[in-house]
């Protein structure tokens, strides 16, 4: 399927869902390719230095990393804009699980696109989100997550963040500073007793990746953010001896924003 011809000209010639669902499976090959057998590849050419880049899985199952359209409005909608700019702030596989989580989201808003401009009815978009919906996400594929599906339950999640919680004793102060950041400290004994803290480990989201609570968090004490301490390479000894903690984006490093 082509990218379609833009917004004037005559009307779109009709198109079934599946093909729009090859059309999603195509560009889905792509990306998956880019984050798994040419990752080393995709690694190089996300380069911080350069400008906003964003990556395309194309309808031929290959994959491109590009500045964004200059036609305004696009043709298609866009992928995650500046991927390349967090490239270097964070562990490497957490950009990449990142960098699928956008390329979910772009696929679907593609795939609805053409459905929206074909004039999909009720059940054909019901029929097309079915497709897709028995195909793992990309993010699934990168992560690996597909095969361990059963065994992931939220429960373990929270038990996991409730037993590793209070290791940073230095972040007493920012967490009573930002209740809305709220990553546990001393609270294991009463979390384990009651359900509702486990909520505030499911709202606290990392300033790097935007993934939940981990085994480690740290805080800035500028800009009151949570970090996993492996997103800004950090260890729980290094930690200890750090008087005040500044994120990379206080410290003035571009690359740590998305």
């Amino acid at each position: 399927m082509d990218g379609g011809g833009g917004f004037m000209g005559p009307p779109p010639v009709p198109r079934s869902p599946e093909d729009v669902f090859r059309d999603y499976r195509a560009r889905r090959a792509g990306l998956i390719k880019a984050l798994t057998t040419d990752v080393e590849k995709f690694y190089v050419m996300c380069d911080p230095e350069k400008e906003n880049l964003c990556l395309y899985g194309l309808p031929n199952e290959t994959w491109e990393v590009n500045l964004p359209a200059e036609e305004v409005p696009p043709e298609l909608p866009e992928p995650a804009l500046g991927i390349n700019f967090a490239r270097d702030g964070m562990n490497e596989k957490d950009w990449l699980s990142l960098v699928a989580v956008h390329s979910d989201s772009w696929l679907l808003s593609v795939a609805y696109y053409f459905g929206a401009r074909f004039g999909f009815d009720k059940e054909s978009r019901k029929r097309l989100f079915t497709m897709i919906n028995n195909l793992p996400t990309v993010y699934e594929v990168v992560t690996g997550t597909a095969k361990k599906e059963p065994k992931d339950k939220t429960p373990k999640n929270s038990n996991k963040s409730n037993k590793s919680g209070s290791k940073p004793s230095r972040q007493a102060e920012p967490n009573s500073r930002a209740p809305k950041m709220p990553p546990p400290k001393d609270e294991d004994e009463s979390e384990e007793e009651e359900g509702e803290p486990q909520d505030d480990h499911d709202t606290a989201l990392c300033g790097a990746c935007g993934q939940s609570y981990d085994d480690f968090w740290i805080c800035c004490d500028l800009c009151e953010k949570w970090f996993h301490g492996k997103c800004v390479k950090i260890t729980p000894a290094k930690a200890e001896h750090i008087k005040q903690y500044k994120c990379p984006s206080c410290t003035g490093s571009k690359r740590a924003k998305v």
